[in-house]
């Protein structure tokens, strides 16, 4: 994909230098939803398609395939934000725009959102002339809070070292949880799913003894006993979400091109 020539369109704001325009992709839970905004993308001047992703899993998978520029995240599939987080920390390019859903539309989540490196912030039901602007927004200033939502970064309220949302009733609203690297989550998530660490080993490509390794590693981090306690507390405290059926479809968009070392 990375050899592929970049489709040339006039220059519009929003687009980078030498008139390539940005790839967009989106991890959300509903098809219909992800459907949307492909059309909006498809739709507007200086943006292209780059795929979608129904899970963290497949979100990640996809941003090492086919490196979007942008990523819209819905904020029900990342509550606390460690998606955003571990993103940002892989690649600092990557602009990480977070849908913010009636039910995370709180001061707490917000500063947690920025915390985490989330470059744009907007609600999830904004129309499609405001989501290009967001998008363009974010690309070109690093920041972007949508006008309905600006009220809610006035204060933000103090939250934990670990970027947990305090008084959520998950994990401990005095203990702080040391953050999982991008692998370790990883590893995490195919641990829920009840693999075993050959299993791990070999869609990760990465040898049985590394698992082994990540997997303590995990544990410490996690203050588990064992590995099913440590899936226990991932759910509990919103580093891992209940996902949909198809939560393992990456998706990238047909002649998606990848963006560019920048």
């Amino acid at each position: 994909m990375r050899g592929i020539e970049p489709h040339r369109t006039p220059i519009a704001p929003g687009q980078q230098a030498g008139g390539r325009s940005l790839g967009v992709a989106v991890v959300d839970p509903i098809p219909l939803f992800r459907e949307g905004v492909a059309s909006m993308v498809h739709r507007t001047l200086g943006l292209h398609w780059s795929g979608q992703a129904a899970s963290h899993h497949a979100a990640m998978q996809l941003c090492e395939q086919v490196r979007p520029d942008v990523l819209i995240v819905d904020s029900a599939l990342d509550p606390n934000c460690h998606l955003v987080k571990m993103l940002n920390a892989g690649d600092p390019a990557l602009v990480l725009v977070v849908l913010v859903r009636d039910t995370s539309r709180t001061q707490q989540y917000l500063a947690t959102a920025i915390a985490a490196g989330a470059h744009a912030i907007v609600p999830r039901a904004v129309d499609a002339r405001r989501m290009a602007e967001a998008i363009r927004r974010a690309h070109t200033d690093r920041r972007y809070i949508d006008p309905a939502l600006s009220a809610l970064t006035a204060r933000p309220k103090r939250q934990s070292a670990a970027g947990v949302v305090p008084g959520d009733g998950s994990l401990g609203r005095s203990k702080a949880v040391m953050p999982l690297s991008r692998r370790e989550y990883q590893v995490l998530q195919l641990v829920a799913e009840g693999l075993e660490n050959s299993a791990i080993a070999k869609l990760l490509f990465l040898s049985v003894e590394t698992v082994r390794t990540h997997v303590k590693s995990i544990l410490r981090k996690l203050s588990a006993r064992d590995r099913t306690h440590a899936v226990t507390i991932a759910f509990r405290g919103g580093i891992l979400v209940p996902q949909l059926d198809d939560h393992h479809a990456v998706l990238p968009a047909q002649n998606s091109v990848a963006r560019s070392t920048r």
